[in-house]
């Protein structure tokens, strides 16, 4: 008679079932499972994380600060590999030896990863610095954005057409970059104009200041500032700086002072200047010219 198998054994039997061979150690079924449950977990509990600190920072009203998906992100993915190393030990994989046998690898991957690698260092700087936050306006390379959304690589930033642009983290970090609300939002609009050389210039600076303090936008506990800055070749240059609270809104707000200059110049009967050429003919080479054409 066959003797009866105990209870259990032909499951065990199975989760020692060896599945594959790494560096000399047998990687069963209950070895890969207990992987599988590791690296599960691990990222349940990175994403978890991440949630928490999201909504500690919410809590504190620090929430679009970017300081909280920042540090969230570079948690989550310290989980990640953390999980990822403790499951390649429980499999029983010697992790110095197999460092040690992709050496090669690594060295290349790290030499084809150095932009990322540039991009998450300067993640972190932004982060410790926090002199970029979500809602700044910014100038980078010429163009004027906000800062929609920080990540651990890139930003995401919206130009006044509405396009949004991701912006690798290094070029803020490395770049000169202009930060217009960094400590307050205090942005001075300028904007010029020329009046003919005939114009009363007293009356002229008088009508700029009016104007200038009677824009809506303006900030009220800062006073526009006049100056003539230039004596052109067709016009006395003037130019007008105005205080305003949100650099967001330079362009309408350039536009709104410029078309009350026009009116208030039409009113007055200011004429602003503009390029001409006067031409003024030598009497004797009037002369010479008629006479040349009345031989024809």
């Amino acid at each position: 008679m066959l003797a009866a198998s105990e209870p259990g054994t032909g499951f065990f039997t199975i989760l020692d079932t060896k599945l594959v061979e790494v560096g000399g150690t047998t990687i069963t079924l209950a070895t890969a499972i207990s992987a599988a449950i590791v690296i599960v977990f691990s990222a349940w509990l990175a994403g978890a994380v991440r949630r928490m600190v999201h909504r500690v920072f919410e809590r504190r009203g620090l929430a679009r600060e970017g300081t909280a998906g920042t540090l969230g992100g570079i948690l989550y993915y310290l989980i990640l590999v953390a999980g990822l190393g403790v499951a390649l030990q429980t499999m029983g994989i010697d992790l110095a030896a197999l460092f040690a046998a992709g050496a090669i690898f690594a060295i290349g991957l790290g030499f084809a990863m150095q932009n990322i690698a540039q991009n998450f260092v300067s993640g972190l700087i932004l982060l410790t610095e926090r002199a970029i936050k979500p809602g700044d306006v910014l100038e980078v390379e010429g163009d004027v954005v906000k800062v929609r959304q920080m990540g651990i690589r890139a930003t995401i930033v919206k130009t006044r057409d509405g396009e949004e642009i991701i912006v690798p983290n290094s070029v803020l970090a490395q770049s000169s970059v202009k930060n217009y609300t960094l400590e307050n939002a205090q942005f001075r609009l300028r904007t010029s104009v020329g009046v003919l050389y005939s114009s009363d210039l007293r009356r002229v600076r008088v009508r700029l200041e009016e104007v200038a303090t009677q824009m809506s936008w303006r900030n009220q506990e800062r006073e526009p500032e006049v100056y003539l800055t230039e004596f052109g070749d067709n016009a006395v240059i003037y130019e007008i700086f105005v205080w305003m609270t949100d650099p967001w809104r330079e362009r309408a707000a350039r536009s709104a002072l410029n078309e009350a200059i026009w009116w208030a110049f039409k009113e007055e009967g200011v004429v602003i200047a503009f390029p001409q050429l006067d031409v003024h003919l030598d009497q004797d080479v009037a002369q010479s010219l008629q006479a040349l054409g009345g031989r024809r």
